[in-house]
């Protein structure tokens, strides 16, 4: 089976041209405008659909009620204009959020501001609560879900079961996302998870290799993966846990396999010098408070990262979180800083591999 070359880009876009391809569709955009510090407003960047519903009720009105201070949203979450404001002074937002790849990337490039120095009140964040300038929020795992149906008896437990097709027949898909598919890739050819980071890329595109015969699609959105499952078309795939809970809450006959999910993490991070980076930081404290956070994931399906963001939480509703304890200690962690130097190359092989 080839895997069709038309969906997301962005992973096989080197950074010289994603800031270049980035700045020139910021400047184009008529509604830009240069910061103003004395704004009351504030703009965040957020993932549109029920993400941005979600957190308007969670985060944004009880900012604006605090502080007088309105939320405007920018969609979807794009590091190539986070990086393009940062060389021209143009400002579409001033927050987002980034997984742990973008952030190293976000990181080693400088195009967020230090955390020393700012608004934020390190003290009323939790221990491991910032990491390279960026504030921990909440986790998402994507994990292997395999319809029950198809498997009575008990579908694939581990990435080595997912790549072995003899045992375990029947129709996959994972995402279009090479930081993430690549370690299961590595993890399904024997790789251990204390020895994952950072990748042997031949190692796992030979896995990879193997098994793209048998990968129905590459899915780019959550809600697309969670149809693939739903509707039959796929009998096993690595996907997001929430948008698996979902399905277990609606019914559809699916099993969620914790065992080697791969955490990754949204962090707050503020663009680069924003004028309103004062108000940014107020608002990340703000968002990070446990019974917010707490509110937000059980909304979106998330796991808080905030520890007290339990308290707030029953026992049933947090055995479908990623950081349940139960389940966090199953998974395997993106380490930002030992992948961060290979992703140009990673993204890369990626795309041709996707087109070969």
């Amino acid at each position: 089976m080839k895997i069709g070359k038309a969906a997301n880009r962005i992973d096989g876009i080197s950074r010289r041209t994603l800031l270049t391809a980035g700045a020139s569709a910021l400047l184009a955009m008529p509604f830009i405008k240069r910061a103003e510090a004395s704004e009351k407003v504030l703009y965040v960047n957020t993932w549109g659909g029920l993400w941005d519903e979600v957190a308007r009720d969670v985060w944004f009105k009880p900012f604006t009620k605090e502080t007088g201070i309105e939320i405007k949203t920018v969609s979807p979450v794009s590091f190539a204009k986070l990086a393009a404001q940062a060389r021209t002074g143009v400002y579409e937002f001033d927050v987002t959020t980034l997984g742990v790849a973008e952030l190293g990337r976000a990181h080693a490039a400088k195009i967020i501001e230090p955390i020393e120095g700012s608004a934020i009140d390190r003290s009323a964040l939790w221990d491991g609560a910032v990491i390279m300038n960026g504030v921990k929020s909440h986790a998402f795992s994507n994990a292997i879900v395999y319809r029950k149906d198809h498997f009575p008896n008990g579908g694939p437990q581990n990435w080595r079961d997912f790549w072995d097709v003899q045992r375990f027949k029947g129709s996959r898909s994972l995402q279009r996302y090479a930081a993430r598919t690549l370690a299961f890739a590595l993890l399904a050819d024997g790789v251990a998870p204390e020895q994952l980071f950072p990748y042997d890329l031949d190692r796992g595109f030979a896995a990879l290799d193997r098994l793209k015969p048998h990968l129905r699609v590459l899915w780019t959105q959550g809600p697309q993966s969670a149809q693939l499952v739903r509707d039959g078309e796929v009998e096993m795939i690595g996907m997001w846990t929430g948008q698996a809970g979902k399905l277990v809450e609606a019914n559809v006959p699916v099993e969620i396999v914790w065992n080697q999910a791969l955490l990754d993490q949204a962090f707050w991070v503020v663009a680069k010098g924003t004028p309103r980076a004062e108000n940014a930081w107020r608002f990340i404290q703000s968002a990070v408070k446990a019974e917010r956070l707490a509110e937000f994931c059980l909304r979106d399906k998330n796991g808080p990262l905030n520890p007290k963001a339990f308290d707030f939480i029953s026992p049933e509703q947090a055995k479908l979180m990623p950081t349940y304890p139960e389940n966090f200690k199953q998974a395997i962690v993106l380490d930002p800083e030992k992948i961060a130097p290979q992703l140009d190359e990673l993204n890369q092989r990626f795309d041709r591999w996707i087109s070969s």
